[in-house]
């Protein structure tokens, strides 16, 4: 979803208030979000929570 954005990772950091280590630790799957950070990062995505769970992305 980032990609299609065309957002690099330090953009959606930014905008979503996280560190860019952050984002490329979610990206790698080396950390787990709260529900407040999938939240956070679906505003800045123009997306609903849910879909980050959506094999179709």
């Amino acid at each position: 979803m980032r990609l299609a954005k065309a957002l690099t990772q330090e953009e959606l950091a930014h905008r979503a208030g996280f560190d860019r280590n952050y984002i490329g630790n979610l990206e790698r799957c080396k950390n787990s979000p709260t529900v407040d950070t999938l939240e956070r990062l679906a505003a800045q995505l123009d997306a609903d929570p849910t879909d980050f769970f959506s094999r179709s992305r």
